[in-house]
């Protein structure tokens, strides 16, 4: 909708261009006359977002007479009563909603028609093509989601070509056909359950931090963390995300906890409250899920010098710490890890590989794993599996803590 008498205007697509497409597509309709704008009830929701938008001007003018008498101290303190809402408004209010939520959800669905449709091709059309020109395509169908009010879905396919890229070349086929599986899952999980808010925050929008922290589902877990690293990139839309890793010290609560932030990348890069290595006690709210994983944090204790808890034992075998996540949500992309003693070894051609102390177990790494990784005996190892490829995040050693970077 649009105000035309100082063009002010609101959209509810998540586009974050004001104004949108939509308003200008409006306005233009409106100046050229192309289509009547008949003079009609104004509809409440409109009538509220002007009466918002107006309240301020609405008010009493500037340099207007103050009004006579004494001004009377108890009685600005006297809580004015609050005027009682008419029902048949209320149940306008929420028919209204209820109607936005119905017509969110079909928009949903018609990109998910339209994303399977669109995987259907690149599969009938093969996959070289579709490696070779991901960046272009994946982009074409990201855009139909986000118009589609599939935000969140949309962000994850405008990164798939990055995600293929940084594969092997040998690898990538099996890696599209991977990621194309998962989103094809991801899909279908939210016919089956489109009001499943973990696969709608997945698919859609996440809750807002005011809605989790409100949530008495949301399990609180209030321990010792250490933060492991932290991840920074910038995304296609626009927007650069800081994801912050941390290892549950304690015995009780998730093993892990990601805080994730979004900011423009226009705003330059954000200074970060935390340091890797730093240890700290916390109360974290984790967003409600089969896994917790991404949390909140609601207050942050002093740090503690004497702090001296090591980092535990894996809870779970490895096999099971990696498929027990795969069963639960099957488009998942990174699955934290903490590994048991091992060591970092090449094979003839170069390639770094994690091999357990014992020999049975061998998991690829990301990049070349140079420095003070290559070789060291690691005790501990906290790594992201991306389901190709280990990332380290830091390790625990006989003489010290060292960073995956280090």
């Amino acid at each position: 909708m649009a105000d035309l008498r100082d063009l002010g205007n609101k959209c509810t697509c998540p586009s974050r261009k004001f104004p949108c497409k939509h308003v200008l597509g409006l306005l233009w309709l409106n100046a050229e006359s192309i289509v009547p704008f008949a003079p009609a009830e104004t509809p409440a929701w409109v009538s509220d977002w002007l009466g918002r938008r107006r309240g301020t001007s609405a008010a009493k003018p500037a340099g207007a007479a103050a009004p006579a008498g004494e001004k009377d101290l108890r009685a600005a303190r006297t809580a004015e009563p609050e005027a009682a809402e008419d029902p048949k408004d209320a149940a306008r209010r929420e028919a209204q909603a209820a109607k936005r939520n119905e017509e969110t959800e079909r928009a949903i669905l018609d990109a998910l028609d339209a994303l399977e449709q669109w995987i259907g091709d690149q599969l009938r059309l093969g996959l070289s093509g579709f490696i070779d020109d991901a960046t272009a395509r994946c982009r074409r169908i990201a855009a139909r989601l986000v118009d589609g009010k599939a935000a969140v879905l949309a962000g994850r396919i405008d990164e798939l070509p990055a995600r293929l890229l940084a594969l092997a070349a040998g690898d990538r086929p099996r890696g599209a056909v991977v990621e194309l599986g998962k989103l094809v899952l991801l899909a279908r999980a939210f016919r089956a359950a489109p009001r499943d808010a973990e696969i709608r925050r997945a698919v859609a929008s996440s809750e807002t931090r005011e809605t989790v922290l409100a949530d008495p589902q949301a399990p609180h877990v209030n321990g010792h963390w250490e933060v492991l690293a932290e991840q920074v990139q910038t995304r296609r839309d626009g927007l650069v995300s800081q994801t912050t890793w941390l290892l549950n010290l304690g015995a009780a609560g998730p093993r892990f906890a990601m805080l994730l932030d979004f900011f423009p990348a226009s705003a330059g890069r954000r200074g970060s409250v935390f340091t890797p290595g730093e240890r700290f006690q916390a109360e974290l709210v984790f967003y409600p899920s089969q896994q917790p994983l991404r949390a909140l944090l609601v207050r942050r204790d002093a740090a503690e010098e004497t702090l001296t808890h090591e980092w535990p034992a894996p809870d779970e075998t490895l096999s099971h710490a990696l498929t027990r996540p795969l069963l639960a949500e099957p488009w998942t992309i990174d699955v934290p890890l903490l590994l048991p003693q091992g060591r970092i070894a090449r094979d003839d051609a170069g390639h770094a590989w994690w091999r357990s102390a014992d020999g049975t177990d061998t998991l690829p790494i990301t990049g070349s794993a140079a420095g003070l990784l290559a070789g060291t005996e690691l005790t501990r190892t906290a790594a992201i599996w991306s389901g190709n490829r280990l990332t380290i995040l830091a390790a625990q050693t006989p003489w010290g803590r060292i960073a995956g970077h280090d």
